[in-house]
């Protein structure tokens, strides 16, 4: 089995190192216009890497204060590590040569060396205590059709053309009920789904693979990634069901079918209650691909189980962090690196935790909600150029 793993981490070190990023989940780094008017991403520059963050006070400490640091499987995260080098922050940068010599190590070698090459810091909130709150994400799956059939007939649309950054466009019920929405939008449909709750969740979840059916009966999968959002303020749907009496919705998307299926009066209620509307962009999937996640707001794409969304105030882009959680729903102690965000990561001990792809880590995504502790892993030698 290890083998395998080291084989298939050497490829995603050669590919990372060679190709690059440019895309993103749920917000995209650095946004300009598209043909088209929807959002491309540019040729990112470097990012930069500081001791200093407005929301969070790092604390040096010893590594005898990370929480399972001896039994983490330090080869599962080197992906992470090496996908990082792809576009690191200005501090980790220097140490991406050593990094990228390390895939091959043994878990040991890769324990001493981050000893040898990092200082921990304790990530707190600048007043107050030091644990806060971990969530999940992941990357769902759904059938599609190219063209609209009697099952398919819930549009995913590309960004339409004007759309300019920061400026509110029309709601979500504006879109589904006003001419003038959808005449900017006709021909601008990437594909169509069967459930308007797996169009919800893509739109929250902000990319997703379909397996899409074209017109001459072919299936084959894509990405669809983040592109824009009609700028709009994101409002939970199920803090919504929670305000209409429903006391299940723990699973949710399950539990939304089930309530929808049971109020089917109350669709259109239901979805508007979240004014926020997803545009997406349609990606190949090569098979180097397959075994990654979209690609995160860093620039690089997700390591399941190994990454996670931040808010960028407290925790640079491209920082190695120890994740410490003791569940309920997954005890947690590993090697993570911050590689994304979210309109709802905010704080200075906050993270969305990547779990994959599909419904088994949708179904991790659903149900965690949990205390966390952070670490932020920072380079020796950058220490000592802030000192």
């Amino acid at each position: 089995m290890k083998n395998g793993l080291l084989w298939w981490l050497a490829v995603v070190a050669i590919v990372a190192t060679l190709a690059g990023c440019s895309s993103s989940t749920r917000l995209p780094p650095e946004p300009v216009p598209a043909t088209g008017g929807g959002t491309a991403p540019r040729n990112l520059g470097p990012l930069t890497g500081s001791l200093a963050h407005p929301k969070s006070r790092w604390t040096a400490v010893s590594w005898s204060e990370l929480p399972g640091f001896n039994d983490d499987a330090l080869h599962e995260a080197w992906a992470a590590m090496v996908t990082n080098c792809a576009r690191p922050n200005a501090a980790i940068a220097p140490l991406c040569g050593e990094v990228r010599q390390m895939v091959l190590a043994e878990p040991e070698e890769q324990r001493q060396w981050m000893m040898s090459r990092l200082q921990p810091y304790r990530i707190e909130p600048v007043l107050g205590f030091s644990e806060g709150k971990l969530t999940s994400y992941y990357e769902p799956v759904f059938e599609a059709s190219r063209l609209p059939t009697a099952t398919f007939t819930i549009p995913l649309y590309r960004a339409p053309a004007g759309l300019v950054p920061k400026q509110p466009w029309f709601t979500r019920q504006e879109i589904d009920t006003l001419p003038q929405a959808q005449a900017a939008l006709r021909g601008r449909e990437i594909a169509w789904l069967a459930d308007p709750i797996d169009m919800l969740m893509l739109h929250i979840q902000g990319s997703g693979r379909l397996h899409i059916t074209e017109p001459d009966g072919t299936v084959h999968t894509v990405r669809v990634a983040f592109s824009a959002t009609n700028e709009q303020p994101y409002h939970s749907v199920q803090n919504w069901l929670l305000s209409q009496g429903v006391t299940k919705v723990s699973l949710w998307p399950d539990d939304t079918k089930q309530w929808l299926a049971q109020n089917p009066q109350r669709q259109s209620q239901l979805l508007w209650s979240n004014p926020r509307y997803v545009f997406f962009r349609e990606e190949a999937l090569s098979e180097v691909d397959v075994d990654s996640g979209p690609v995160g707001a860093q620039g690089v794409p997700l390591t399941p189980g190994r990454s996670i969304a931040v808010d960028r105030e407290s925790i640079p882009y491209g920082t190695p962090v120890w994740l410490a959680s003791p569940g309920p729903a997954v005890p947690l102690a590993k090697l993570v690196v911050a590689q994304d965000t979210g309109t709802a990561i905010v704080g200075a001990v906050r993270a969305d935790y990547f779990a994959g792809t599909g419904a088994d880590a949708g179904r991790i995504a659903a149900r965690m909600n949990q205390p966390l502790r952070l670490w932020a892993l920072w380079p020796k030698q950058a220490t000592s150029a802030a000192q």
